[in-house]
C-alpha cells in the first residue's frame, strides 16, 4: 500500500516528483528517528558532568501535616553526604517561591484570586504526600538515598481532603488561612440574563452530570536536571518543553537576578504532554545546591516520585445543560464546575481551569447564549496543570456527552442533532458567544465524511452479529474543535555557510512530535536545500535568543511560520548575491528546484554556488537573517471521531474494533507527522476514557495508584487500526495556512469512546458512564441492571 493510498492523499505527478526534496505537504519520515532509535540520543540522564554529585528528595509520607522537628544531624555525617538544604538555607539566601504566572484571572467580582505561597521546600506544613521537605546531596545516588533514612521529622497528622467535590463542604479540612472553604477562585465566561432567558423559552432542557477524571502524565522520559555553577553563572540541563520558559522564571523571581546569568540546556525529551512546561522545586534547589556546592549537582526522578510529584491533569466536576427547542435547536448552555488545582498552584493550573478551556465549551455549534461558572478549588493533592489539550478535552468532552443525552431524550441520532447545529462554512468567520473568533472549517462534512468511513448506516448489523457472540456492540460520534498556536511570538534566526549549509537557531523545544523533520521541509520549499544540508538548534537559552517554547500546539504553526519568514529573507538575500554572480539585475531572476535562473535563459546557478560566492572569507555567515511570527488569533483545527467497540458481557473488558477520524488542520506540512500526533493522542484519550484511574485515599491522603500495577496505562493491544482523513480548509489566520494539530487526537478520542460505550449499554437504560470505563465498573453496570431487571 502507497503512503498516498494509506493515508487518502492524491498526489499530482509534480507532487510526486518534488516528493523527492520533501517540502511542504510531503510524507517525509521523521530525520530523528535514526539518531534516536540507535542510542545515538542525548537525553537528561546520558549526561554526566565531572565531579558531579547526586541529589535526594526527602519528601513528605503525610497528605496534611505540621513539620513539628527536624533532626538531620545523623544524616549530615552519613558517608558521602555533601549538604542537607531545608527551607530554611531557602530564606537565607533569598530563593524566591514558586510562582503562578496565571495570577491575573481575576474572580467573578473583580477581586484577586487566592496565590498561596509556594517554597521550594515545605515550610512548616507539608499538603500532599510527595510534598518536597529535605534536600540531601552526595557524592553518590546511593549514598543520598542511604542518608534520607537517617533523616527523623516528626510530623503532627492532619486531616485531609483529596476528593475535588468535598473539598468546599464544611467538614472539609482548611488547606490555606485566606482560602475560605478551599476556594482559590470563583470564575464566570458568558451572559447569565441572556442565557437565563434562553432557558426560559425552551421546549426541553437537559442536564449531565459529568467526572473528568485525574491523570498522571506519565512521560516516558521522567523529569530532571543537573546543576552546575561556572564562572559566576547558574547553568541549568533540564528535561523540559522550553528553556527560556525555565530561564525568565529562575532569575526573574527565584533567583533575582539577570536572565543573562543563568544558561539553561535542554537535549532530547521523551515526551512532555504539558507536564515538562512548569517550573518545578527541584529545579531550584538543585541550582542552589551547585552554587553552594561549586560543583554540579543531578537528580532525576524515579518512577513512583514522578506520580508523586509531576503536576497531574484533568480532575473536573462539571454539571452542563443544554436548552433546546422544538426541532432540537440550541438555545442556551450553562455549565458549572468545579476544578480540582491540587495543593499549590502550579504555573498555567488557573487559566487551564478557565480562560484556556472554557470558550470551547460551545463546541463546533451555533450557540446564540451560554453561561459558564468555573470554582478552582484547593485539596491535598499533587498540583495540577496543563496537560495535552490544557481545558480543551475537558470542554469538549462536556459538549459532546451532553449532546448524545439531548439527542437520545429527543429520539433523535447523534449525527442528526449534531449537523442541526453546526456552524455553517458560510459563516465564517464566526464569532462564539464564548469569545472565539472561528476562521474556517467545514465541520458537517468532517462529520459526513467519517460517519461514511465508519460504515455508521451498517452498523446494525454488525450489532446483531456481535450479540451472537454475547458481546455488546456500540458506535460513537464526537466532533471537536480547539484553540491553540496563539499566543506568544517566535523568532527563527538562520545562518547559510559558504557550502549552503543551513543551521536553524529555533526556541521551540521537540518532546517528540519531528520538529526537526518539519522545520527541515518548510526550509526545503523555500530555498531548495536538502535535509542532510540542514541543521536545527534548539534548547540552549545562549545560542537562541528568545522562544516561546513548545506548548498549545504552537511549534509548526507559530514557529514555522517564523521559519518561512525567515527564509523568505535568506532568498531575497541570496537573491542579490545571485544577481552580482550572473551579472544579472535581481528581478530578472526565478528561484526554482534549489536554483536561481535569469528569465528567458539558460544562464542558472545553484543555491550552492551563491553561498559560496556571498561567503565573507573568513568564519562568518555566507547569510544571516532573524524573523518572527507573532500569532494575532489562533488557530482552530477540528473534526470528527467515530469510535466503534464491543463489550464482553461476562467480563466488562473491552476492545475497540474500529475507529475512524476525520481532521481539519489547515495545509499539512507532513501527513506522516500528523498520523502520528493524532495516534498518540488518541491512545492517550482512550487511556483516559477506559484505564487510567489516579485515586487517592479518602482518610490518609496517600496516592493508591503510585505504580504501574496500580495505574493502567494504555497498551499497543488496547487499540486497533486507525483510519486517518484529512479535509483541508486552510487556515486565514496563520501565514502558511496551517492549524496546530498535537492535542486534537486527546480532544477527541474520550467523548467518542464513552459516547460508543452507553451505546452499546442503550439496552440496559444506561444514559452516562464515568471516565475511566474499566471493566470492573461495566461488569457492575451490566450484572446491576441485569439483576435489578
Amino acid at each position: 500500500m502507497t503512503l498516498a493510498s494509506r493515508f487518502r492523499f492524491s498526489f499530482s505527478q509534480e507532487q510526486k516528483i518534488s516528493m523527492e526534496k520533501f517540502g511542504i505537504g510531503q510524507p517525509a519520515t521523521r530525520v530523528e528517528d535514526h539518531r534516536l532509535l540507535t542510542g545515538r540520543g542525548s537525553y537528561l540522564d546520558d549526561i554526566t558532568l565531572d565531579n558531579q554529585a547526586f541529589a535526594y528528595y526527602v519528601r513528605s509520607p503525610y497528605a496534611h501535616a505540621e513539620i513539628i522537628e527536624v533532626n538531620v544531624s545523623e544524616a549530615r555525617s552519613a558517608p558521602g553526604v555533601l549538604a542537607i538544604y531545608s527551607v530554611e538555607d531557602l530564606k537565607k539566601e533569598g530563593i524566591g517561591d514558586l510562582p503562578c504566572l496565571a495570577a491575573q484571572i481575576t474572580n467573578r467580582d473583580g477581586s484577586n484570586i487566592d496565590v498561596p505561597p509556594r517554597p521550594a521546600l515545605a515550610d512548616g506544613r507539608v499538603r500532599f504526600v510527595g510534598d518536597p521537605v529535605l534536600l540531601i546531596v552526595a557524592e553518590t545516588p546511593e549514598q543520598a538515598r542511604d542518608a534520607a533514612e537517617l533523616v527523623f521529622i516528626d510530623y503532627q497528622a492532619l486531616d485531609a481532603v483529596v476528593d475535588t467535590g468535598s473539598a468546599m463542604s464544611e467538614r472539609a479540612p482548611q488547606l490555606w488561612q485566606h482560602a475560605d472553604s478551599n476556594l482559590c477562585l470563583e470564575w464566570e465566561s458568558g451572559d447569565r440574563a441572556t442565557t437565563d432567558q434562553a432557558f426560559h423559552a425552551a421546549d426541553r432542557v437537559v442536564s449531565l452530570d459529568l467526572v473528568n477524571n485525574r491523570v498522571v502524565p506519565n512521560s516516558m522520559e521522567t523529569r530532571g536536571v543537573i546543576a552546575d555553577f561556572n564562572d559566576g553563572r547558574l547553568v541549568l540541563h533540564v528535561s523540559c518543553q522550553g528553556v527560556h520558559v525555565v530561564r525568565r522564571i529562575l532569575a526573574n523571581q527565584i533567583f533575582h537576578c539577570d536572565e543573562g546569568d543563568i544558561h539553561v540546556l535542554c537535549h532530547d525529551v521523551g515526551g512532555g504532554f504539558g507536564m515538562k512546561i512548569f517550573l518545578y522545586p527541584e529545579y531550584v534547589t538543585t541550582l542552589l545546591a551547585a552554587r553552594n556546592l561549586q560543583r554540579p549537582v543531578k537528580w532525576v526522578s524515579e518512577r513512583q516520585e514522578a506520580f508523586l510529584s509531576d503536576c497531574h491533569g484533568r480532575d473536573h466536576l462539571t454539571t452542563i445543560q443544554l436548552a433546546l427547542d422544538d426541532s432540537a435547536r440550541i438555545l442556551g448552555l450553562k455549565a458549572s464546575t468545579t476544578a480540582n488545582l491540587g495543593a499549590y498552584l502550579s504555573n498555567f493550573s488557573p487559566f487551564v481551569a478557565t480562560a484556556a478551556g472554557v470558550p470551547m465549551l460551545v463546541g463546533c455549534y451555533d450557540i446564540p447564549a451560554a453561561h459558564v461558572e468555573v470554582r478552582g478549588v484547593f485539596t491535598n493533592t499533587a498540583p495540577v496543570d496543563a496537560y495535552r489539550g490544557a481545558g480543551r478535552p475537558e470542554a469538549i468532552y462536556a459538549i459532546e456527552r451532553i449532546l448524545d443525552v439531548a439527542a437520545a431524550e429527543i429520539g433523535m441520532t447523534p449525527l442528526e442533532i449534531r449537523a442541526r447545529n453546526f456552524i455553517r462554512p458560510e459563516s465564517m468567520p464566526f464569532k462564539t458567544v464564548l469569545g472565539s473568533t472561528y476562521d474556517s472549517g467545514d465541520f458537517e462534512k468532517n462529520l459526513q465524511d467519517a460517519a461514511c468511513l465508519a460504515d455508521w448506516d451498517g452498523f446494525l448489523q454488525r450489532r446483531n452479529e456481535a450479540a451472537q457472540q454475547g458481546k455488546l456492540r456500540g458506535i460513537g460520534v464526537a466532533s471537536y474543535i480547539e484553540r491553540c498556536a496563539g499566543g506568544a511570538p517566535e523568532q527563527a534566526r538562520m545562518q547559510v555557510d559558504e557550502y549552503g549549509k543551513v543551521t536553524l537557531f529555533i526556541g521551540t523545544q521537540s518532546n517528540g512530535q519531528g520538529h526537526e523533520t518539519a522545520f527541515r521541509q518548510i526550509i526545503n520549499e523555500h530555498l531548495g536545500v536538502g535535509f542532510s544540508d540542514i541543521v536545527m538548534v534548539q534548547g540552549d537559552s545562549d545560542l537562541v535568543e528568545s522562544g516561546g517554547g513548545t506548548m498549545g500546539s504552537r511549534s509548526v504553526p507559530v514557529g514555522g511560520a517564523a521559519v518561512a519568514a525567515c527564509s523568505a529573507k535568506i532568498l531575497e538575500a541570496a537573491r542579490e548575491s545571485a544577481a552580482d554572480l550572473m551579472e544579472a539585475a535581481a528581478v530578472d531572476l526565478e528561484f526554482t528546484g534549489g536554483e536561481f535562473r535569469v528569465v528567458g535563459t539558460d544562464r542558472s546557478c545553484s543555491f550552492k554556488e551563491v553561498a559560496a560566492f556571498a561567503a565573507p572569507g573568513d568564519d562568518s555567515p555566507s547569510f544571516n537573517e532573524q524573523e518572527g511570527f507573532t500569532p494575532q488569533e489562533a488557530t482552530y483545527p477540528n473534526g470528527s471521531h467515530v469510535c466503534e467497540l464491543e463489550i464482553d458481557k461476562d467480563t466488562g473488558a473491552v476492545e475497540i474494533v474500529k475507529y475512524t477520524v476525520v481532521d481539519d488542520f489547515g495545509k499539512v506540512i507532513n501527513p506522516l507527522l500528523l498520523a502520528g500526533q493524532v495516534h498518540g493522542g488518541i491512545a492517550q484519550g482512550v487511556g483516559q476514557a477506559l484505564l487510567e484511574r489516579c485515586v487517592y485515599e479518602s482518610e490518609s491522603g496517600q496516592l493508591l495508584s503510585a505504580t504501574y500495577q496500580d495505574y493502567t496505562m494504555p497498551r499497543a493491544d488496547d487499540l486497533t487500526h486507525i483510519e486517518f482523513v484529512l479535509n483541508e480548509v486552510p487556515c486565514v489566520t496563520n501565514p502558511l495556512g496551517i492549524k496546530g494539530a498535537g492535542e486534537a487526537g486527546a480532544i477527541g478520542a474520550p467523548p467518542a469512546v464513552i459516547n460508543a460505550l452507553v451505546n452499546a449499554l442503550s439496552d440496559y437504560g444506561v444514559s452516562h458512564v464515568d471516565m475511566p470505563a474499566t471493566p470492573y465498573s461495566l461488569w457492575q453496570i451490566i450484572n446491576n441492571n441485569h439483576l435489578s431487571s
